[in-house]
């Protein structure tokens, strides 16, 4: 085993793998945006609603990652 990586648990990796695919989604929704904005006549609609998920992936992200690192009052 390597002595770099500390253990985590099996619950920690799935939350770590779970952020990696909201950060992959988020990005995705990102370039889904600029590229809607790009258009000649943008749908404002859309790129509306992307922008209200792009927000909630956001604030899921941060929230799994106060589980992982909880904020501990030394």
């Amino acid at each position: 085993m390597n002595d770099d990586v500390p253990d985590i648990s099996e619950e920690e990796a799935a939350l770590h793998a779970r952020v990696k695919l909201l950060r992959q989604e988020h990005a995705d929704l990102a370039a889904s945006i600029e590229a809607l904005g790009q258009a000649a006549v943008p749908d404002q609609l859309m790129i509306a609603r992307l922008k209200r998920k792009k927000l909630a992936l956001k604030d899921e992200i941060v929230k799994i990652e106060d589980r992982i690192l909880p904020d501990i009052i030394a």
